[in-house]
């Protein structure tokens, strides 16, 4: 019998224990991991999974964890993945004594929701190792707390572990929550594997570990104006019909660079060696057209490229053999098939399912990759050098490429590929510009940046009411007066939210985003609160934002990277935002190592604030959303 959101509301079931049902062999599932532990180490990764449980259970799951162990480099306890349709359900249909920790549960199941998360059965939302919790025992006690938790009580999250519900006030944060905080001299990827295979911390990403992803909608918006705009630089026009893009990854983020295109009015075309990656998003109507065979391939871009059609194709192969085959055809033809580039592959984590070499299939990669990990990292390291050898061959004859954040460019200097730019004073500048930049980075100075929301009640209309007073709120400011820089990013917002739509972007909860400043923000936020307060709108709305933002995140190789003081590997910034956010007004707050780039080389923040049509809510939403933006451009 399938459970109920009272039953996991109720805390780990012990008594019966769940059936234990194995992993679903029709969904994707995360790599092993490697760790690294020695037998005593294996031990303790063992008696802290059991914590979790009565000591007269610990015979009967110890054997099943420590294999897990085994299989997979992680205990996630797959017994205990709830017997339940996992989304976000309408917020009145959470059992709780507060709509604030309602708002938190819709958003952990959304982020958990198997066409949303990348590894849903991994607790892995995007990214690769982008986790929610770190085992499913959490999952349950979170719920548990969060089902009993009042308005005078914060739960407090490490890494995943939930360490309690203490005592606070209303004005606090329901759940304040930290992933991946080590001591920085121990902060390296060979700790990380070595500390989450012992199950105590996580890579939470971004808005994995904070339970803000929305989806690939997420990204699609800042992808959409980060390929116009690249058009722009490199053609001096916002016309990109008949312009090809190159990319590779159709995971949680990255799924959104087929949509993009198409918005864009570009041919994008992107590869992906996980099967069941991209006929997910094929099956979402993110990717128009499948091909698996390279000729093909090449035919129809130039066909597409001919008709100026906006396109979208998901190669199932890998990327590096289609920067080699263009290299090819350029030699063969004088024919540059390619005109943007970039990648959008987990290289964050190339060694760990990020990035997978071109030498080998996918399915023996997964192998070579759990059991020769040596190999594996030889493997990666040849792959990243020849893919940015075909780059640097195509850049010099007029293609523009540009790092999207993702560490590529940093791994592949580590790689020992021709990358470096030698007048680089902080080691931050490549020979290729990261999009920030290059491309965002004049953008953020203005205090635009992603901002999101979630409609509560599930209903698609409204969402529909949400963008509608969006765009009246856009409108208005524009009507006002503002300074042109501001302007047009102002009426590419407006543009945005009226055909967003059209485009069919929701993908899990009823959610939006756009690009907006300070005043924009504030003043959404209060029109927000004002509908609900009206019944304009059917339930509560959930703000948030990426923690890729404005002042969210410090990173010297994305979001700081077009800072030239050396304060860009400095992360006052983001633990800042984080604490200022939580004495003014956040429901939540989450402040996170790793994210983007990777494990070590950022610290990011977020938010999660509702608006249930209080005055309170207003005040709140007015105070923390100033800090939140302000701190990032004063």
């Amino acid at each position: 019998m399938s459970a109920t959101l009272t039953n996991i509301c109720k805390g780990l079931p012990f008594s019966p224990l769940p059936v234990y049902r194995g992993r679903d062999p029709l969904i994707g599932h995360a790599p092993t991991r490697a760790h690294g532990l020695n037998a005593t180490e294996q031990k303790t990764a063992l008696e802290n999974a059991l914590r979790y449980f009565p000591s007269s259970l610990h015979e009967e799951l110890a054997p099943e964890f420590a294999q897990e162990f085994i299989a997979h480099g992680h205990i996630y306890m797959y017994r205990f993945i709830p017997d339940i349709k996992m989304r976000a359900y309408p917020i009145d249909d959470y059992p709780c004594k507060t709509m604030k920790a309602a708002a938190i549960m819709l958003m952990i199941m959304n982020n958990l929701d198997h066409t949303v998360a990348q590894f849903p059965e991994e607790l892995v939302t995007y990214g690769g190792n982008g986790q929610v919790f770190s085992n499913w025992a959490q999952f349950w006690i979170v719920m548990n707390y969060l089902s009993e938790m009042t308005e005078e009580q914060t739960l407090v999250m490490n890494s995943g572990h939930p360490q309690g519900l203490f005592p606070s006030h209303a004005e606090a944060p329901r759940l304040v929550i930290t992933n991946g905080m080590v001591i920085p001299n121990y902060s390296s990827r060979e700790m990380y594997n070595r500390l989450f295979a012992l199950g105590v911390t996580m890579y939470g990403q971004m808005t994995a570990g904070s339970y803000c992803y929305i989806g690939p909608q997420g990204i699609v918006h800042g992808t959409t104006i980060t390929v116009l705009n690249a058009g722009r630089r490199c053609f001096k026009s916002g016309d990109l019909s008949g312009r090809v893009l190159l990319t590779s990854g159709l995971g949680g983020m990255s799924g959104a660079q087929a949509k993009a295109a198409v918005i864009s009015g570009c041919i994008g075309v992107i590869a992906e060696v996980n099967k069941e990656a991209l006929v997910k998003r094929h099956k979402q109507g993110w990717v128009m057209e499948v091909i698996d065979d390279l000729d093909q391939l090449v035919t129809r871009i130039r066909k597409a490229r001919n008709e100026k059609e906006p396109l979208s194709i998901g190669y199932h192969g890998n990327i590096v053999d289609i920067w080699e085959r263009c290299v090819k055809e350029y030699e063969k033809t004088g024919d540059l098939l390619i005109d943007l580039g970039s990648d959008q592959t987990s290289c964050h984590n190339p060694i760990n399912g990020g990035y997978y070499p071109v030498q080998l299939t996918f399915d023996q990669a997964n192998d070579v990759m759990a059991n020769d990990p040596k190999r594996f990292k030889s493997l990666v390291e040849e792959s990243l050098r020849r893919q940015v050898a075909a780059i640097n061959e195509l850049a010099a004859h007029g293609l523009y490429f540009w790092d999207y954040g993702n560490a590529f460019l940093l791994e592949a200097r580590r790689a020992g590929a021709d990358v470096s730019k030698e007048d680089s004073p902080t080691g931050t500048v490549f020979r290729y510009a990261s999009y920030v930049q290059d491309i965002m980075g004049d953008i953020f100075s203005l205090g635009f940046g992603p901002f999101r929301w979630v409609c509560t009640s599930g209903d698609p209309n409204d969402l529909l009411t949400t963008d509608q007073i969006a765009a009246e709120v856009l409108g208005e400011l524009i009507s006002r007066g503002v300074p042109e820089k501001t302007k047009q990013q102002y009426e590419d917002n407006v543009r945005w939210i009226t055909e967003a739509g059209k485009h069919k972007l929701v993908v899990g909860s009823q959610a939006r985003i756009l690009y907006s400043d300070q005043e924009g923000r504030v003043a959404i936020a209060t029109a927000f609160n004002h509908a609900v307060s009206i019944g304009r709108l059917k339930a509560p709305v959930i703000l948030s934002r990426d923690h890729h933002d404005v002042s969210g995140t410090d990173s010297p190789f994305r979001e700081t990277s077009n800072i030239y003081d050396g304060s860009a590997y400095c992360a006052d910034m983001a633990v800042q935002n984080c604490i200022g956010d939580s004495f003014r007004g956040a429901t939540w707050v989450a402040l996170h190592n790793g994210g983007g780039v990777g494990w070590g080389e950022v610290i990011n923040g977020g938010f999660g604030l509702l608006l249930d049509g209080s005055e309170q809510a207003t005040n709140r939403a007015q105070m923390m959303l100033a800090w939140d933006v302000s701190n990032g451009v004063c």
